[in-house]
């Protein structure tokens, strides 16, 4: 280990952060996301493009609400989806603050690194 260079880890992510990182770790999923951005859509409107069974896509969709980045509401027969851009920012704060800490990290490690290069040659 680099003096100076020891930061403790961070604690580890709550339950939440880590659903919503498995949801998204699917394209399928992702790409629900996309389509729900521009706007709402039922069911059947955002199972069209796949070619997956009904119930199989259902499954995509429950993962997706279970971790709350999207939120569903029926009305007589029809299920629709929304997108839920808050829980999103769980997912971007947490990324913000890795960034964060690994420019920290990295900045380090260069003032370290230029100065055992001034060390190794003194002018």
């Amino acid at each position: 280990m680099f003096p100076g260079l020891s930061i403790p880890a961070p604690p580890p992510p709550p339950p939440m952060i880590d659903g919503i990182f498995r949801a998204l770790a699917d394209p399928t999923r992702r790409d629900v996301l996309e389509r729900l951005s521009a706007k709402q859509a039922s069911v059947s409107e955002l199972a069209a493009p796949y070619k997956m069974a009904l119930p199989s896509f259902v499954e995509h969709l429950k993962i997706l609400e279970t971790c709350g980045l999207v939120r569903s509401r029926k009305v007589g027969r029809v299920r629709t989806y929304r997108l839920e851009p808050d829980c999103m920012k769980l997912a971007e704060d947490w990324l913000g603050r890795q960034r964060t800490l690994w420019e920290r990290r990295l900045d380090r490690l260069d003032d370290h690194l230029l100065k055992m290069k001034e060390e190794e040659n003194p002018k």
